[in-house]
């Protein structure tokens, strides 16, 4: 055999060689049936509407993305309001197993878990791009699983969105004494304080509003921004739409999954609901800052007056608001550790928000 064949005979065994380290390569990556990881298939309950933007659709959302990601290997059936278990016994149910996932408002857990609410929504907090900040880069996701772990429940973080209104009343609000006394809608932390200034303030899922407005069993409600509130028609009763949203300055709704169907996902599986949740998360804060200036313009036409509270009713808000958080982080230590992880957040954050971005007013 002469010199030039044992080269070229060499040359085709080492591609022979090559080529079959590419093919287990590609076999090892491959995510064709014959590797394919078990199916999962969650019943899951959501709080909010699917059909809401912002607030109720992240959860729909994150159902397509897993189907369209995992190509079928990952569907979850996601339940309107109330179809399985009613929103505050959402958690108690993943708890125990009876549900292995939802989409849930942690503000609901509230009577159980103090500290929950402040996952949801806070008097004077953070805005949704700082609350989403201090959750993934701060201590929000750590301690949240630390206070949903002790319960058997895995919190993700699927949805924040923009404030809420301020809230929609018959009559203008020019005072402190215009609010006191009226039979009024409010949720979480918001409601505390009110009622604090000598307001009658409930909880009431949204779907029971319009009638309580209607019958004048409410005076006044607040709930979400003003494109859901559209959808739920409270500016066919109250004609006067308050901003700003004091006591929501963002809004963030979390899935919920069982502790134990948690663990027995694949590091791989985990990964996929943690960047489907992330990516709810940035749709939710884009799609509610998209719709809201289009629905204010439209108020005129309803015979609707959007209106500013004055200064001097913010500032007093702003007084009882931090009174309300002192007396709560007094009585529930896990209360106290998160809130004061926010405020420390905050602290650092509001440096680099009044050197870096121009002042709102700023025209």
């Amino acid at each position: 055999m002469t010199t030039r064949q044992t080269t070229t005979k060499l040359i085709k065994k080492s591609a022979v060689a090559v080529i079959g380290v590419a093919a287990i390569s590609v076999a090892a990556f491959s995510t064709g049936p014959a590797n394919a990881a078990e199916k999962i298939r969650w019943k899951v309950q959501s709080t909010f509407n699917t059909s809401w933007p912002a607030l109720g659709d992240p959860i729909a959302r994150l159902a397509k993305t897993l189907d369209r990601a995992t190509a079928g290997r990952i569907k979850l059936k996601v339940y309107e309001p109330g179809k399985i278990v009613p929103p505050l016994e959402i958690t108690p149910s993943i708890s125990s197993g009876d549900l292995p996932a939802a989409y849930n408002y942690l503000a609901y857990d509230q009577g159980r878990i103090p500290s929950a609410v402040l996952f949801s929504a806070v008097p004077f907090g953070m805005e949704p791009w700082e609350y989403a900040a201090w959750w993934f880069e701060g201590e929000g996701a750590k301690l949240a699983a630390e206070i949903y772990h002790k319960r058997n429940v895995h919190p993700l973080l699927c949805s924040t969105i923009g404030p809420e209104t301020a809230g929609w009343y018959r009559k203008p609000i020019k005072s402190l004494d215009d609010l006191k006394g009226l039979k009024i809608r409010f949720s979480g932390l918001g409601g505390m304080v009110l009622n604090e200034i000598g307001a009658s303030a409930t909880l009431m899922a949204g779907g029971e509003i319009f009638a309580a407005l209607e019958k004048g069993t409410l005076d006044a409600t607040e709930y979400s921004m003003p494109a859901i509130d559209e959808i739920l028609g409270f500016h066919k009763i109250a004609k006067y739409n308050l901003f700003p949203g004091w006591h929501q300055v963002s809004t963030s709704t979390h899935f919920l999954i069982n502790l134990d169907n948690w663990k027995k996902l694949s590091d791989a599986d985990r990964g996929l609901f943690e960047m489907a949740c992330t990516a709810a998360t940035m749709r939710a804060i884009t799609t509610g800052e998209a719709l809201q200036g289009k629905q204010i313009k439209s108020f005129p036409s309803k015979g609707v007056t959007a209106a500013k509270l004055p200064d001097s009713v913010i500032q007093e808000l702003k007084r009882v608001s931090a009174k309300v958080m002192d007396q709560e982080a007094a009585k529930d230590a896990d209360f106290k550790r998160v809130w004061e992880s926010q405020q420390a957040f905050h602290a650092d954050y509001q440096v680099w928000k009044e050197m870096g971005y121009l002042p709102r007013n700023f025209k």
